[in-house]
């Protein structure tokens, strides 16, 4: 049997937080999680956007637990700010989809000076993440999903000397780039978690191909270059609904069977139901991960150590 958003079990007294809740697979997130019966936190930049989306969710699940956070992964201003709203408003979090990214966009930076791809799609969950890990750590069995892309299968692995590409630019480069980050992101923090002993779990997922704006926004960004018009128009007349999506990430943020490390992706590669599948344990995915943790540390300035979070947890 097919897995579905009707094996979703119920998420009553759960916490969820979903970046990019405003559209497409972050929509469809938080509209299944809500439904489910969690409270669900929307993170997005634009809020108008995401009021939209709000109102889109309570017309279809009725009275849900719905709240609107400003975040703009583009900025660890925004970032800490969203951060100690969330940590103010509730004591623990339960799952956290980092769902939100860019795609294929000609060279640009944050206001921190970073790619901008690398800095949205990875630099910004990383800072989230470590940001919100007091509150996942008091949750009893906390969820981290990190959303790639098949992708992450063109990019390379961060090159500590450049990772903003300088000089070396592609719009596609940048983003193989950034979606092997959140691909090595998730497995670190499983890691990480386990060396810890908590109770906390990192698992991976992508949508495949799915017919959000996504494409449609990085064809206007390019004016329509070749690669982001086959695709837009692969994914209008292919592609999954961002409902159906959405159902790996989902998964991987609910199945009670679901573990820690898991990687979910649609059967057929691109299209079909959400399945597990494995993980190829790579020659020097070690060394990848350790040196994306070293990077996103120095460039963000910020540590996601999680035995130091756990241990603050327990002594506070």
């Amino acid at each position: 049997m097919a897995w579905t958003r009707r094996d979703i079990p119920n998420l009553s007294g759960r916490t969820a937080v979903v970046t990019g809740a405003n559209g497409g697979l972050g929509l469809e997130t938080a509209r299944a999680l809500a439904g489910a019966g969690a409270r669900v936190v929307m993170a997005a930049r634009d809020l108008q956007k995401a009021a939209e989306a709000e109102k889109s969710i309570r017309e279809t699940e009725g009275d849900v637990q719905l709240e609107i956070v400003p975040l703009d992964l583009g900025s660890l201003a925004s970032i800490a700010q969203a951060a100690e709203r969330m940590l103010g408003a509730h004591d623990h979090v339960d799952i956290l989809v980092n769902n939100a990214g860019l795609m294929a966009i000609p060279e640009r930076r944050t206001v921190d000076g970073f790619e901008m791809q690398l800095g949205v799609n990875h630099l910004g969950h990383f800072a989230l993440t470590a940001q919100l890990l007091p509150a996942l750590l008091r949750a009893e069995a906390a969820r981290v999903v990190s959303v790639t892309s098949t992708a992450h299968h063109m990019g390379r692995a961060i090159d500590p000397k450049n990772p903003h590409l300088e000089g070396n630019y592609g719009a596609w480069k940048a983003y193989g780039q950034s979606k092997l980050a959140n691909f090595h992101f998730a497995i670190g923090l499983q890691r990480r978690f386990e060396a810890a002993g908590v109770g906390a779990a990192s698992l991976v997922a992508h949508p495949g191909l799915s017919d959000t704006d996504l494409q449609a926004t990085s064809v206007a960004e390019t004016d329509g270059g070749f690669i982001q018009r086959f695709f837009h128009g692969l994914a209008g007349s292919t592609g999954m609904t961002p409902a159906a999506g959405a159902l790996p990430q989902l998964r991987a943020a609910t199945d009670p069977q679901a573990r820690g490390g898991e990687f979910y992706a649609p059967r057929f590669v691109n299209n079909g139901p959400p399945v597990r599948r494995p993980i190829l344990r790579v020659l020097g995915l070690s060394q990848a991960i350790e040196t994306l943790w070293e990077v996103s540390e120095r460039e963000t300035k910020i540590v996601l150590d999680v035995g130091a979070a756990a241990h603050a947890n327990r002594a506070g």
